[in-house]
Protein backbone atom coordinates (compact mmCIF):
# COMPACT_ATOMS: atom_id res chain seq x y z
CA UNK A 1 0.00 0.00 0.00
CA UNK A 2 3.03 2.21 -0.32
CA UNK A 3 2.75 5.23 -2.58
CA UNK A 4 6.53 5.63 -2.83
CA UNK A 5 7.16 2.21 -4.39
CA UNK A 6 7.61 1.53 -8.08
CA UNK A 7 5.35 -0.91 -9.89
CA UNK A 8 8.18 -3.46 -9.97
CA UNK A 9 8.89 -3.05 -6.25
CA UNK A 10 5.24 -3.66 -5.48
CA UNK A 11 5.32 -6.74 -7.70
CA UNK A 12 8.32 -8.08 -5.78
CA UNK A 13 6.46 -7.66 -2.49
CA UNK A 14 3.46 -9.46 -3.97
CA UNK A 15 5.65 -12.43 -4.86
CA UNK A 16 7.19 -12.44 -1.40
CA UNK A 17 3.77 -12.23 0.25
CA UNK A 18 2.79 -15.40 -1.60
CA UNK A 19 6.00 -17.38 -1.22
CA UNK A 20 7.76 -15.86 1.81
CA UNK A 21 11.13 -15.88 0.02
CA UNK A 22 12.28 -15.77 -3.59
CA UNK A 23 15.53 -15.83 -5.55
CA UNK A 24 17.04 -13.06 -7.63
CA UNK A 25 17.12 -15.31 -10.69
CA UNK A 26 13.41 -16.15 -10.36
CA UNK A 27 12.49 -12.49 -10.00
CA UNK A 28 14.68 -11.58 -12.97
CA UNK A 29 13.03 -14.19 -15.18
CA UNK A 30 9.49 -13.45 -13.99
CA UNK A 31 9.72 -9.67 -14.28
CA UNK A 32 11.83 -9.64 -17.45
CA UNK A 33 14.69 -7.50 -16.17
CA UNK A 34 18.35 -8.14 -15.41
CA UNK A 35 19.61 -9.58 -12.14
CA UNK A 36 21.50 -6.30 -11.61
CA UNK A 37 18.21 -4.41 -11.77
CA UNK A 38 16.56 -6.84 -9.36
CA UNK A 39 19.40 -6.52 -6.88
CA UNK A 40 18.98 -2.75 -7.00
CA UNK A 41 15.26 -3.12 -6.31
CA UNK A 42 15.93 -5.48 -3.40
CA UNK A 43 18.44 -3.06 -1.89
CA UNK A 44 15.92 -0.24 -2.16
CA UNK A 45 13.23 -2.33 -0.49
CA UNK A 46 15.64 -3.42 2.23
CA UNK A 47 16.59 0.20 2.91
CA UNK A 48 12.90 0.97 3.33
CA UNK A 49 12.50 -1.90 5.77
CA UNK A 50 10.28 -4.18 3.67
CA UNK A 51 12.56 -7.17 3.27
CA UNK A 52 15.83 -8.78 4.26
CA UNK A 53 18.27 -9.70 1.51
CA UNK A 54 20.01 -13.05 1.59
CA UNK A 55 22.59 -14.60 -0.69
CA UNK A 56 20.84 -14.95 -4.03
CA UNK A 57 17.43 -13.70 -2.93
CA UNK A 58 15.28 -12.07 -0.27
CA UNK A 59 12.64 -12.75 2.36
CA UNK A 60 9.94 -10.62 3.94
CA UNK A 61 10.74 -8.46 6.94
CA UNK A 62 7.09 -8.48 8.02
CA UNK A 63 4.58 -11.19 8.85
CA UNK A 64 2.35 -12.02 5.89
CA UNK A 65 -0.71 -10.78 7.78
CA UNK A 66 0.82 -7.30 7.94
CA UNK A 67 1.24 -7.17 4.16
CA UNK A 68 -2.30 -8.47 3.72
CA UNK A 69 -3.63 -5.65 5.91
CA UNK A 70 -1.48 -3.10 4.08
CA UNK A 71 -3.19 -4.02 0.82
CA UNK A 72 -6.68 -3.48 2.24
CA UNK A 73 -8.46 -0.13 1.72
CA UNK A 74 -5.27 1.59 0.62
CA UNK A 75 -6.73 4.89 -0.54
CA UNK A 76 -8.92 5.25 2.55
CA UNK A 77 -6.05 4.58 4.96
CA UNK A 78 -3.86 7.10 3.19
CA UNK A 79 -6.55 9.80 3.44
CA UNK A 80 -7.01 9.09 7.13
CA UNK A 81 -3.26 9.18 7.79
CA UNK A 82 -2.87 12.45 5.89
CA UNK A 83 -5.70 14.06 7.87
CA UNK A 84 -4.10 12.88 11.11
CA UNK A 85 -0.73 14.31 10.06
CA UNK A 86 -2.40 17.66 9.37
CA UNK A 87 -3.09 17.93 13.11
CA UNK A 88 0.64 17.82 13.91
CA UNK A 89 2.43 21.14 14.48
CA UNK A 90 6.08 22.10 14.45
CA UNK A 91 7.64 21.27 17.80
CA UNK A 92 5.11 18.60 18.67
CA UNK A 93 5.73 15.51 20.74
CA UNK A 94 3.41 12.72 19.64
CA UNK A 95 2.78 9.02 20.25
CA UNK A 96 1.90 6.59 17.48
CA UNK A 97 0.55 3.16 18.33
CA UNK A 98 1.26 0.08 16.22
CA UNK A 99 -0.99 -0.45 13.19
CA UNK A 100 -1.00 -0.17 9.40
CA UNK A 101 -2.97 3.09 9.37
CA UNK A 102 -1.19 4.72 12.29
CA UNK A 103 2.24 3.92 10.82
CA UNK A 104 1.27 5.71 7.61
CA UNK A 105 0.98 9.01 9.49
CA UNK A 106 4.77 9.30 9.45
CA UNK A 107 4.73 9.41 5.65
CA UNK A 108 2.86 12.71 5.74
CA UNK A 109 5.01 14.59 8.26
CA UNK A 110 7.47 15.88 5.67
CA UNK A 111 8.29 19.53 6.22
CA UNK A 112 7.46 19.60 9.94
CA UNK A 113 10.22 20.82 12.23
CA UNK A 114 11.38 19.69 15.66
CA UNK A 115 9.09 16.66 15.89
CA UNK A 116 9.65 13.88 18.39
CA UNK A 117 7.79 10.62 17.80
CA UNK A 118 7.26 7.96 20.47
CA UNK A 119 6.09 4.62 19.08
CA UNK A 120 5.80 0.94 19.87
CA UNK A 121 5.49 0.20 16.13
CA UNK A 122 8.39 -1.40 14.28
CA UNK A 123 6.38 -0.91 11.08
CA UNK A 124 6.53 2.85 11.64
CA UNK A 125 10.31 2.73 11.47
CA UNK A 126 10.15 1.89 7.76
CA UNK A 127 8.53 5.27 7.19
CA UNK A 128 10.61 7.12 9.78
CA UNK A 129 13.82 6.10 7.99
CA UNK A 130 12.67 8.12 5.00
CA UNK A 131 12.40 11.33 7.05
CA UNK A 132 15.70 12.14 8.80
CA UNK A 133 14.15 15.25 10.35
CA UNK A 134 12.15 13.13 12.80
CA UNK A 135 13.45 12.23 16.24
CA UNK A 136 12.19 8.76 17.13
CA UNK A 137 11.87 7.01 20.49
CA UNK A 138 10.98 3.31 20.26
CA UNK A 139 9.49 2.02 23.49
CA UNK A 140 11.32 -1.29 23.70
CA UNK A 141 9.55 -4.32 25.12
CA UNK A 142 8.52 -7.73 23.81
CA UNK A 143 8.32 -7.94 20.02
CA UNK A 144 5.09 -9.27 18.49
CA UNK A 145 5.75 -10.17 14.87
CA UNK A 146 2.06 -10.63 14.05
CA UNK A 147 1.39 -6.95 14.76
CA UNK A 148 4.91 -5.50 14.31
CA UNK A 149 4.63 -4.06 17.80
CA UNK A 150 6.52 -3.79 21.07
CA UNK A 151 4.39 -4.62 24.10
CA UNK A 152 4.60 -5.68 27.73
CA UNK A 153 5.87 -4.06 30.95
CA UNK A 154 8.96 -2.46 29.41
CA UNK A 155 6.92 -0.77 26.66
CA UNK A 156 4.33 0.42 29.18
CA UNK A 157 6.97 1.77 31.53
CA UNK A 158 8.54 3.81 28.71
CA UNK A 159 5.17 5.29 27.68
CA UNK A 160 4.15 6.12 31.25
CA UNK A 161 7.26 8.28 31.75
CA UNK A 162 6.49 10.59 28.82
CA UNK A 163 4.03 13.39 28.09
CA UNK A 164 2.88 14.36 24.57
CA UNK A 165 0.38 16.67 22.91
CA UNK A 166 -1.08 14.07 20.54
CA UNK A 167 -1.54 10.31 20.59
CA UNK A 168 -2.69 8.47 17.45
CA UNK A 169 -4.07 5.00 18.09
CA UNK A 170 -5.92 2.37 16.09
CA UNK A 171 -8.48 -0.35 16.72
CA UNK A 172 -9.51 -3.75 15.39
CA UNK A 173 -13.16 -2.76 15.63
CA UNK A 174 -15.46 -0.40 17.51
CA UNK A 175 -19.09 0.21 18.35
CA UNK A 176 -20.93 2.73 20.49
CA UNK A 177 -21.88 0.04 22.95
CA UNK A 178 -18.48 -1.62 23.39
CA UNK A 179 -16.16 1.20 22.41
CA UNK A 180 -12.77 0.52 20.81
CA UNK A 181 -11.69 -3.11 20.91
CA UNK A 182 -8.72 -5.24 19.93
CA UNK A 183 -7.78 -8.89 19.67
CA UNK A 184 -4.83 -8.73 22.10
CA UNK A 185 -4.88 -7.78 25.78
CA UNK A 186 -1.34 -6.40 25.63
CA UNK A 187 -2.27 -4.14 22.70
CA UNK A 188 -5.19 -2.73 24.69
CA UNK A 189 -2.84 -1.79 27.52
CA UNK A 190 -0.59 0.14 25.11
CA UNK A 191 -3.53 2.16 23.75
CA UNK A 192 -4.78 3.05 27.22
CA UNK A 193 -1.30 4.12 28.33
CA UNK A 194 -0.79 6.36 25.28
CA UNK A 195 -4.19 8.00 25.66
CA UNK A 196 -3.46 8.69 29.34
CA UNK A 197 -0.19 10.50 28.51
CA UNK A 198 -1.57 12.71 25.72
CA UNK A 199 -3.32 16.07 25.84
CA UNK A 200 -5.36 14.99 22.80
CA UNK A 201 -6.03 11.41 21.71
CA UNK A 202 -7.09 10.55 18.17
CA UNK A 203 -8.56 7.23 17.09
CA UNK A 204 -7.85 6.49 13.40
CA UNK A 205 -9.83 3.72 11.74
CA UNK A 206 -11.17 2.96 8.29
CA UNK A 207 -14.94 2.58 8.02
CA UNK A 208 -14.81 -1.21 7.76
CA UNK A 209 -13.91 -1.32 11.47
CA UNK A 210 -17.19 0.24 12.61
CA UNK A 211 -19.76 -2.21 13.94
CA UNK A 212 -17.15 -4.88 14.71
CA UNK A 213 -16.00 -5.93 18.16
CA UNK A 214 -12.67 -7.51 18.99
CA UNK A 215 -11.96 -9.86 21.89
CA UNK A 216 -10.71 -7.19 24.31
CA UNK A 217 -12.41 -3.90 25.17
CA UNK A 218 -9.98 -0.97 25.23
CA UNK A 219 -11.80 2.30 25.92
CA UNK A 220 -15.28 3.73 25.37
CA UNK A 221 -15.46 6.14 22.43
CA UNK A 222 -15.84 8.97 24.94
CA UNK A 223 -12.26 8.19 25.98
CA UNK A 224 -10.95 9.64 22.70
CA UNK A 225 -10.96 13.32 21.81
CA UNK A 226 -11.41 12.72 18.07
CA UNK A 227 -12.13 9.91 15.62
CA UNK A 228 -10.89 10.11 12.02
CA UNK A 229 -12.50 7.79 9.46
CA UNK A 230 -13.02 7.63 5.73
CA UNK A 231 -16.18 8.96 4.13
CA UNK A 232 -17.41 5.48 3.17
CA UNK A 233 -18.93 5.29 6.64
CA UNK A 234 -22.72 5.03 6.16
CA UNK A 235 -24.65 8.22 6.93
CA UNK A 236 -26.68 6.45 9.60
CA UNK A 237 -23.51 5.36 11.41
CA UNK A 238 -22.04 8.88 11.21
CA UNK A 239 -25.27 10.34 12.61
CA UNK A 240 -25.22 7.75 15.40
CA UNK A 241 -21.67 8.65 16.39
CA UNK A 242 -22.25 12.39 16.31
CA UNK A 243 -25.48 12.02 18.31
CA UNK A 244 -23.32 10.36 20.97
CA UNK A 245 -21.05 13.47 21.02
CA UNK A 246 -18.17 11.77 19.20
CA UNK A 247 -15.97 14.37 17.46
CA UNK A 248 -15.96 12.65 14.08
CA UNK A 249 -13.89 13.70 11.06
CA UNK A 250 -14.65 12.00 7.74
CA UNK A 251 -12.07 12.28 4.97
Amino acid sequence: MNEGLSERERAILEFLASDGAISVSTLSETLGVSTVTIRGDLKSLEDKGFLARSRGGASLSYHKSILDRQRERVEEKCRIARAAADLVLDGDRIMIEAGTTTALILRYLTGRRDLHIVTNSTLALAYARQNPALDITVTGGEFRRLTESMVGPIALAAIERLNVRLAFVGTDGFTLERGATTHLVEGAEIVKAMVARADTSVLVADSSKYGKAGFVSVLPLAGFDMVIMDRDLPDAAADELRAASVDLMLV
